[in-house]
């Protein structure tokens, strides 16, 4: 009987149905597949591992002597005038956009083939106590005129950056007044007051 029943309960009248996934357990599954992929690629990240401290026992001496810097393939010479400036606290002063004083008039002129940089710079001493620079371009043989400034010791500085042709000239100082209307000439060897 026993086989009977077994024979006929297998072989019921009945097919069985297909499972089913619950919507709920398939989300469930998805999330978690999802969090180990994500700690498996935090598990992948390298830690910050710290390196010993190193103890410096044999300090090399001191020594005043600088490595040679490296070349830029140009040559470059000093400028044959010193900076007399060193300690000017003035040196590094723009002068105000507007001054007030006996008003003089500057030309300068670029007869090189170069760009030049300008620095006009006012020293201390003048009537009004007003000392400071200002920077301008010169166009390859072009002029500038200045008509704002006042009446003072001027030093003007010039370099053309181009590192095949650079070099750096100043002109020393002129005392300028309203006497004359001033013009200088820039060289690769000078600022030269045109008389």
């Amino acid at each position: 009987m026993l086989a009977i029943a077994l024979i006929v309960s297998a072989c019921g009248s009945e097919p069985q149905a297909t499972p089913t996934i619950n919507p709920d357990d398939l989300q469930s599954t998805i999330v978690a597949a999802a969090y180990t992929v994500v700690a498996e690629t935090q598990a992948a990240i390298p830690t910050v591992t710290h390196t010993p401290t190193v103890t410096v026992t044999n300090t090399p001496a001191f020594t005043a002597t600088l490595p040679p810097l490296p070349t830029l393939g140009a040559t470059f010479t000093a400028s044959p005038v010193p900076n007399p400036y060193v300690g000017d606290p003035c040196i590094n002063t723009p002068l105000p956009a507007s001054l007030e004083g006996e008003k003089i008039k500057i030309r300068v002129d670029n007869p090189t083939k170069g760009t030049i940089n300008l620095t006009v710079y006012l020293q201390s001493g003048n009537p009004q106590g007003l000392c400071g620079y200002r920077g301008y371009v010169l166009t390859p043989n072009g002029s500038l005129v200045i008509n704002d400034l006042i009446e003072g010791c001027y030093s003007l500085w010039a370099w053309n950056p181009d590192p095949k042709d650079y070099f750096m000239v100043t002109n020393g100082t002129s005392c300028l007044d309203q006497s004359a209307n001033w013009t200088f000439d820039i060289t690769p060897n000078g600022i030269n007051l045109r008389k």
